[in-house]
């Protein structure tokens, strides 16, 4: 098992993971649709990409996986989330969660982030300049400053407590859906590369 590289026991009706630990050379871990408690990756330290959506999962601690580019972990009930370690992920997916916070500040090369149905009230992505998705959707954010997110094609913010929204940074925007907020006004006239709003 320590050569094996891809695993996938998705919907495989498994509780418990133990023994994961010895498959060293996993890049890629995909257990979703389970019934798992609790995962431990802490020594695969080569996976590259873990999906474990669909779990039962309260903690899911990443810090040794620094390889990882891409981590799906939604649906689950994830109440804190520490991506700090992970700076080479590209694509983080943890909808559906209890997330009250998410620090993303490390993940400059993430490009898409799917961090909706939590309960999130802040979302700092100041650092996150290659973003190309963000999709932020039934949170309890009052504020969304997208600024610096000049790459942003794909801006999903819908049923939060926005009171304003500027988007006059986003030239590159396609696809704008701020629906069911506290918005009064919204100046779209910088983005005109807009099929869908």
């Amino acid at each position: 098992i320590n050569s094996v590289t891809v695993l996938n026991v998705s919907n495989d009706s498994i509780s418990d993971l133990t023994g994961i630990q010895d498959f060293t050379a996993l890049t890629r871990l995909e257990c979703n649709d389970n019934q798992l408690t609790s995962l431990d990756v802490s020594n695969n330290t080569a996976l590259t990409r873990l999906e474990c959506d669909e779990n039962q999962l309260t903690s899911l601690d990443v810090s040794s996986n620094t390889a990882l580019t891409e981590l799906r972990c939604s649906a689950n009930q994830i109440t804190s989330l520490d991506v700090s370690s992970n700076t080479a992920l590209i694509n983080l997916d943890c909808n559906n969660n209890q997330l009250t916070s998410l620090d993303v500040s490390n993940n400059t090369a993430l490009i898409y982030l799917f961090c909706y149905g939590n309960q999130l009230t802040s979302l700092d992505m100041s650092s996150n300049t290659a973003l190309d998705l963000l999709n932020c959707q039934v949170n309890q954010l009052t504020s969304l400053d997208i600024s610096n997110n000049t790459s942003l094609t794909r801006l999903v913010c819908n049923v939060n407590q926005l009171d304003s929204l500027d988007v006059s940074s986003n030239t590159a925007l396609t696809l704008l859906l701020c629906s069911n907020n506290q918005l009064t006004s919204l100046d779209v006239g910088n983005n005109t590369a807009l099929t869908e709003l």
